[in-house]
């Protein structure tokens, strides 16, 4: 590798740490801990949500969609906008009326600390299969690109690497540490981004651009795609991706972490909907990377090129094509994505562990100081889990990594769903909520592992438990939110007509701010 790329991504590595632990290392109370005294400005949780729900893999295969999907990919992107439009209006006002650190908190007071705990342990485990396998996975395209360079690396060495480096600011610094990172992460994989376009730019012939439309790598709906099978076909995009939205912005706590640590709910909605504008920014930065890698590689298809697939098309150039100094930059840039995912869960994870279960089931009146350390003990141990669960996965296949990437899809229906089932069906109880909440999970997995479709025709074939492939495949994953919630109202509103009363406020004391100030 040469010396500058070196130097750069040595820098990087060093600062990072650095910065997150003199920003965060003032910390006073655990509420500065979990929502950082919900002084943090919009514009900065904004680019943390973003930074958050971006991987190594987002970085590195989003240019390559544009050789098989063109620009379809923002149909979904728009959706996502749309979903976090309603959310903001709809879901974020229930998290700042009661001064909450968690989103699973509003459970807690609907219904009842057992469904508040349950949704708390769904997405600690949930969090820990996607993040802990999505760990492993941004660690591929970093050893590929560091063995092209003659730097031999094990992937476990790679997680443990990270991880550790990681830890060091999400355990001092806490949500400030985190969120702050998170902006100069951002804008440094943003950056790189930038860079490539300016660096294809100058190698491109003029006329680039209409070689690249002619090949229909501008196009942004696509009407031959199928509605049940292709993620990026406009109606399932849209409603699917602002179903999806709602679920990953409006009832992970992951991102509902960030957004109560705004100053007001008016910044908290800021913050999400700007989320939505960045992030459609952000693909279109990556997928015009794409376009204009198309005509820099000879207008081929990938297999002609002699890769494996779509995501390899994105690494080659920086390996091969990139200046020096740019090539480490967006190498920085790649390790940037994978450090603010899992800084992010890291701290989530923490927050939920001690708001929602230690706080909520221990009845214990712990002292701030001591809420404090738990909620750093259990970052330790949660960098720990992550560590040793994606260095599991140093020999496993793809298949598996794919299912630990779409996680999400057997869980994300119920929590969204059980919110709304408190909104809007006051009848419903706790036993109710859970009832649903567990036959929604397990629906969802008879659905995602047993339903297939056509590939070519889209047309539903029957239920088969194998792995798809060839003419089968399975339904496109941004109608699994949508079908979640649907399972979980309707067996919620059936189990709720038994009451003849709306429910009635839940007596417990409600779960605010750890100790808030």
């Amino acid at each position: 590798m040469r010396a500058l790329d070196i130097a750069i991504i040595i820098v990087y590595l060093a600062a990072m740490p650095l910065i997150g632990v003199l920003v965060g290392r003032k910390q006073r109370s655990s509420s500065d801990y979990f929502v950082g005294e919900r002084s943090l400005p919009w514009f900065a949780v904004t680019l943390s949500v973003v930074a958050t729900e971006t991987s190594t893999l987002t970085v590195i295969s989003t240019p390559g969609l544009v050789f098989g999907n063109g620009f379809t990919f923002l149909s979904l992107a728009f959706g996502y906008i749309v979903g976090r439009v309603i959310a903001a209006f709809v879901l974020l006002p229930q998290y700042f009326k009661g001064n909450m650190v968690s989103a699973y908190a509003f459970l807690g007071e609907r219904f009842g600390k057992g469904l508040q705990g349950t949704a708390s342990v769904t997405f600690v485990i949930t969090r820990l299969l996607a993040e802990g396998v999505r760990l492993f996975a941004g660690a591929i395209p970093i050893k590929i690109i560091l063995d092209h360079f003659g730097v031999s690396m094990e992937y476990w060495h790679i997680v443990v690497i990270l991880t550790a480096l990681t830890v060091l600011y999400a355990y001092v610094g806490g949500i400030k540490a985190v969120v702050w990172v998170d902006v100069i992460q951002l804008s440094l994989y943003l950056g790189g981004a930038i860079a490539a376009i300016i660096v294809l730019a100058n190698k491109l012939p003029d006329g680039w651009a209409s070689m690249a439309a002619a090949d229909g790598k501008f196009t942004l709906v696509d009407f031959g795609l199928h509605i049940w099978t292709s993620p990026y076909m406009l109606i399932t995009g849209i409603v699917g991706g602002a179903v999806f939205s709602m679920a990953s912005h409006g009832s992970d706590q992951l991102i509902a972490q960030r957004l109560l640590a705004t100053k007001s709910l008016r910044d908290g909605q800021k913050a999400l909907i700007g989320s939505g504008i960045v992030v459609f920014v952000q693909f279109t930065l990556f997928l015009l990377v794409g376009a204009m890698l198309w005509v820099f590689y000879g207008r081929k298809p990938v297999a002609q090129l002699g890769m494996q697939s779509p995501d390899d098309v994105f690494s080659r150039f920086i390996i091969d094509d990139l200046p020096v100094g740019i090539s480490g930059l967006l190498i920085a840039g790649v390790l940037a994505s994978t450090m603010g995912a899992l800084a992010s869960a890291l701290n989530a994870l923490s927050t939920s562990t001690v708001a929602d279960l230690y706080q909520k089931f221990t009845n214990r009146d712990a002292s701030d100081s001591k809420l404090l350390r738990h909620g750093r003990v259990w970052t330790l141990v949660w960098a720990v889990v992550f560590a040793v669960f994606a260095s599991m996965f140093s020999t496993t296949k793809n298949s598996v990594i794919e299912l630990g990437l779409s996680i999400v899809g057997y869980t994300y229906g119920a929590l969204l769903g059980a919110f709304v089932l408190g909104l809007v069906i006051r009848r419903a109880r706790q036993v109710d909520a859970i009832v649903a909440f567990v036959v929604t999970v397990a629906g969802m997995a008879f659905i995602i592992l047993g339903l297939k479709f056509s590939k070519a025709t889209g047309d539903f074939i029957g239920v088969d438990f194998s792995k798809a492939a060839g003419d089968k495949v399975a339904l496109a994953f941004p109608w699994y939110p949508l079908l979640g919630v649907a399972i979980t109202l309707i067996v919620g509103g059936l189990l709720s007509l038994r009451h003849s009363t709306p429910a009635p406020p839940d007596t417990e004391e409600p779960v605010a701010t750890a100790k808030a100030a």
